[in-house]
């Protein structure tokens, strides 16, 4: 008979000692997968206990196109959601933590119907290589615009130290629960309701800014905010969410503002006030069936995947286009007016691709090649932001340069904090 005194080997961890063993298992395959190096922000993340930071966090049901879609809220507090909520708050993609602009705290556990997801943490991988590029230390003032679950919060407090941490979001449930999650884990920074186009002036100026979701142009308040030396990062995007940029703005110690536009792999989702276009399950069907498309064959394929700055340079000087990732083969298509293209290599070193629609997609991109070749290939943009409030890109000189202009401000492209693209699963608009 076993001695009741003795431990059995069989014995399961307790939620916290899982929670401690996924946070490490997270942070190890970040680090395998490049995306995470030694040093402050690699501790940060070994130390914040994201299941005390989103202990609510919903898991969708239906499928991408089922309407209307269906969602679960998991709780840590209920020990048979445990397993799961810790598969979605380490596993590196996107959290969706708020339904259709609800109170965050006080909720009760269970399904939801319709709707769309308001707030959420980003994918990891994607934060983790913001927050390094940022060079956080001790002792800066941190502006963090649009608060979500407060990662970027808590991180930046461990870091630079609550004192000098801003965190401002456009939604007072937002904020509310960040401020008593991060208070749980021991943390004190400024939280603040409010318009994140304006930053914060009170707390200014800043030596870092960190913003969590893409603006068509850059609001004016945030390089007004930054220190002499400061920087500031924002994902910059248009109606697509397929090829994101990374304006990436400086102040030099005579307070004279510098910025670029990086072609990047992942950027945040589209901020409050505006959508991002995306292609629907019935348009990927007319295109897999080829269907009013006309096919030829040719000796010169699209640019590769690694050519961002191309593909920057294409969503900008010829919008509306979406590209379907998760097709084997390259699909592009133009929502708004039924255009699509797709190119497949045959093998032969030749490639078959079949064009649709009023737009030809396909001369688009080979125009784009020759221009941005012509440029000298750039990955990342000059982005000029103009005195008078003109703001535009551009990489090259003399007639080799390649321009485009920046929206100018509207209700639709000022937008002061995010939300995601609606129905649709974190996977899907993280690409």
């Amino acid at each position: 008979m076993a001695d009741p005194t003795v431990p059995s080997a069989r014995t399961e961890a307790s939620p916290d000692k899982r929670a401690e063993a996924a946070r490490a298992e997270m942070v190890a395959g970040l680090e395998a997968a490049g995306h995470l190096q030694q040093g402050p922000v690699r501790d940060a993340f070994l130390t914040v206990r994201r299941e005390l930071l989103m202990p609510q966090a919903y898991v969708r049901r239906s499928k991408p196109d089922e309407t209307p879609p269906r969602w679960d809220l998991l709780d840590w507090g209920v020990p048979a959601d445990q397993g799961e909520l810790l598969g979605l708050l380490y596993g590196g993609e996107s959290v969706l933590v708020q339904h259709d602009g609800e109170p965050i705290l006080g909720r009760v556990p269970g399904p939801r119907s319709g709707g769309s997801m308001t707030a959420m943490s980003s994918t990891v991988g994607m934060t983790v290589a913001r927050l390094q590029h940022l060079d956080l230390r001790p002792g800066q003032r941190v502006l963090d615009i649009g608060t979500g679950a407060g990662v970027t919060a808590a991180v930046a407090c461990l870091i630079a130290g609550d004192a000098g941490v801003v965190t401002v979001d456009r939604d007072a449930h937002v904020t509310a629960a960040a401020r008593e999650r991060l208070a749980v884990l021991g943390h004190r920074p400024t939280v603040v309701t409010g318009d994140g186009q304006d930053g914060w002036l009170p707390g200014a100026d800043y030596d870092r800014i960190f913003v969590s979701y893409a603006v068509t142009r850059v609001p004016e308040a945030w390089p007004q905010q930054l220190a002499a030396g400061g920087l500031a990062l924002a994902s910059l995007s248009t109606s697509s969410p397929s090829w994101p940029g990374l304006a990436v703005i400086t102040k030099t110690a005579t307070g004279r503002t510098q910025a670029r536009l990086e072609a990047v792999k992942l950027g945040h989702r589209a901020g409050h006030g505006w959508s991002q276009i995306f292609l629907n399950t019935r348009f990927r069907e007319r295109i897999d069936a080829a269907d009013g498309g006309s096919t030829r064959t040719t000796r010169k394929g699209p640019p590769s995947d690694e050519a961002r700055g191309m593909w920057l340079a294409l969503d900008h000087l010829h919008p509306g286009l979406v590209r379907y990732w998760t097709a084997d083969h390259l699909v592009i298509g133009a929502p708004d007016c039924g255009s699509w293209v797709t190119a497949r290599p045959d093998g032969t070193g030749r490639w078959t691709v079949t064009v649709c629609g009023p737009r030809d997609i396909w001369a688009e991109i080979q125009d784009t090649a020759t221009r941005w070749r012509a440029a000298g290939s750039p990955s990342s943009y000059r982005l000029h932001l103009e005195p008078d409030g003109t703001q535009w890109a551009g990489a090259g000189t003399g007639p080799a340069e390649l321009p485009w202009p920046l929206p100018t401000p509207t209700p639709e492209t000022t937008v002061p904090s995010q939300a995601p693209k609606p129905n649709l699963s974190p996977k899907e608009t993280s690409q």
